[in-house]
């Protein structure tokens, strides 16, 4: 199942960015690309997390992002392939990467990158790293 989440997550490599879209080739936000890819390899049921501003966790410190991660997966302390890193931007956790290969490869959907992969160490990731999670589906 691990490389069935790496296989859809690829297929969405150079999708541009955009706030709460979901459509592979035309946007997507580091949010919905998860809901995206494990719902896709069957890991996860398809969700809808509602209206969200781009800008939340600028203003508030209000773990959100955080809240929806919880709900769907547990907190893990050596990632593997498949797995979710955390990040924060702002005041609280903001961001989520699929992990490929901790820490050289990364799979996110990024502002003015699209859905690129990544390594933990580039500079817009580099010590932001919040935690790691595992989806409950996900053995």
């Amino acid at each position: 199942m691990r490389e069935k989440v790496i296989q859809e997550a690829r297929t969405w490599l150079s999708t541009p960015y955009h706030h709460h879209a979901a459509i592979k080739g035309v946007g997507v936000d580091c949010a919905q690309i998860l809901i995206e890819v494990y719902a896709a390899a069957g890991v996860v049921e398809k969700v809808d997390v509602g209206d969200y501003p781009h800008d939340w966790h600028l203003h508030r410190a209000e773990e959100k992002y955080l809240w929806w991660i919880k709900k769907y997966c547990r907190k893990i302390t050596v990632p593997k392939m498949g797995d979710i890193a955390l990040f924060t931007f702002g005041r609280c956790v903001s961001h989520a990467a699929i992990i490929v290969n901790w820490p050289g490869e990364l799979i996110h959907s990024y502002i003015r990158q699209g859905v690129v992969l990544a390594a933990a160490d580039d500079a817009e990731l580099r010590g932001r790293l919040h935690s790691f999670w595992r989806p409950k589906g996900l053995k």
